[in-house]
């Protein structure tokens, strides 16, 4: 497992916007609270604009100094000085929710996508949420299926962002069933940490790996290191898969994890606990 740049908070969908807002606030913590200039790319989304000016709103209402929405509607503007720029001088990257599969075919080797890899690498914090998540790692789950039995075509791995490595996020996961999709992407290569996070509920990574869960639900990690056997090559495509010795682990807020060592750790501190019931969204 290799991280070794800035923090990274991936969040899985629906996150509040109404209440205490503990995971946005978290990441214009790291932004650089009052001092923060953040970079909003709604790429992901089919309503860029309405997106973008939405967090906008948000994180000025956190307390952000400066916010600059990032127009990239295709690819030719993925090229243009002006989004480089407002990327460039960012202290904090948003990634917002909708499709990643289309996020990354805009951004994919773009002059906006190496500015974003450039500010991690010197330690700018990246924030994801829904697509957004998805997108950030180096392996990405473009599309799948629902379900909680693992089938091997149920989903499609594409080519992420490369800011997390050895690692495949899913998003939405409890809410929309993801168990199995996530089950299959780590039975293709157990090399693959499998990472699935709740709505409303984000993973702070800070370097060299050390994950933290916050939020009011939970984060799934699916670990195959030790897979005695899997069936995946030898079964029709919509078959269900036979997977031996894969651990899952199970973590909510507070709790850590060691991506370098796949251990997972107590909290550090008391846990917080959320209010009852979780916040509707649209999941963007």
């Amino acid at each position: 497992m290799s991280h070794t740049a800035g923090p990274l908070v991936l969040i899985g969908g629906a996150e509040d916007k109404v209440g205490g807002r503990v995971i946005l606030s978290r990441f214009v913590q790291l932004a650089g609270g009052q001092q923060a200039r953040i970079a909003i790319i709604a790429t992901a989304s089919s309503l860029q604009d309405l997106v973008g000016r939405r967090y906008a709103t948000l994180f000025r209402a956190l307390g952000t100094a400066h916010v600059d929405i990032v127009r990239v509607l295709d690819r030719s503007q993925s090229q243009e000085d002006l989004p480089a720029a407002q990327v460039a001088a960012s202290s904090g990257i948003f990634l917002t929710g909708g499709d990643q599969l289309k996020l990354t075919a805009v951004l994919g080797g773009t002059r906006v996508a190496d500015v974003i890899r450039q500010r991690h690498a010197a330690g700018v914090v990246v924030g994801g949420t829904s697509a957004g998540a998805s997108a950030a790692a180096e392996h990405m789950l473009a599309y799948g299926a629902s379900g909680l039995s693992p089938r091997r075509s149920m989903m499609q791995f594409g080519p992420g962002l490369g800011l997390l490595h050895d690692v495949v996020v899913d998003q939405h996961f409890g809410a929309r069933g993801r168990v199995g999709r996530l089950m299959t992407a780590v039975a293709h290569n157990p090399e693959l940490l499998g990472i699935g996070l709740d709505e409303d509920t984000a993973v702070e990574v800070q370097p060299p790996g050390a994950l933290t869960v916050i939020g009011r639900g939970s984060v799934t990690i699916v670990d195959g290191a030790g897979m005695s056997h899997t069936d995946i090559h030898s079964i029709p495509d919509h078959a269900p898969l036979t997977i031996f010795n894969m651990r899952v682990h199970v973590l909510t807020s507070g709790y850590r994890y060691d991506l370098e060592t796949r251990t997972p750790h107590l909290p550090n501190a008391a846990r917080w606990y959320p209010e009852e019931g979780l916040i509707g969204g649209e999941g963007i």
